[in-house]
């Protein structure tokens, strides 16, 4: 199901092509109390009281080996409710609007979410996870590994 609505005042949607480039393997769902996008928080830090289940498919098992050295780690999924056709958008905290590369926004051509999530517990092909702001059932693209030392820029500019 996706919650298309019409493009709000200032927003600029564009003609998608009709091909795909690239096809992806889901290689698991991801578990959360939200079934709407509606009623997930605007970021993924926002609901750090929340425990999310990210749920492997059991070919993709074998993969976690060692997973649970970590603390954090990058969960990258495909937002299947977002509309892919804003090129620009107004963000409700901002006076105008952005180009869809400048947000965060899930609203994007290729609609990939991304959250450094904290590892909370491991069991089996079931993570345990902390930070996450998606609906519940959203398909899981893929899980790395994240590093403070080298993935985090304290003097990052934000618009």
């Amino acid at each position: 199901m996706t919650d298309f609505k019409l493009p709000r005042a200032g927003e600029i949607a564009i003609t998608l092509p009709h091909d795909v480039d690239a096809a992806l393997y889901f290689i698991g769902r991801i578990r959360t109390p939200w079934s709407t996008t509606g009623d997930c928080p605007r970021n993924s830090g926002a609901r750090r009281d929340v425990i999310a289940t990210i749920e492997l498919d059991e070919r993709f098992e074998l993969g976690l080996k060692d997973i649970s050295r970590l603390s954090h780690l990058i969960a990258l999924y495909w937002v299947d409710r977002s509309r892919r056709d804003l090129i620009q958008q107004m963000p409700s905290h901002i006076s105008e609007a952005r180009g869809v590369f400048a947000l965060r926004s899930p609203v994007r051509p290729n609609p990939i979410g991304l959250s450094v999530v904290e590892l909370v517990d491991v069991d089996g092909r079931n993570l345990k996870v902390r930070n996450i702001d998606c609906v519940d059932g959203t398909p899981l693209i893929d899980i790395k590994p994240y590093f403070a030392s080298i993935d985090s820029y304290p003097d990052a500019r934000r618009p």
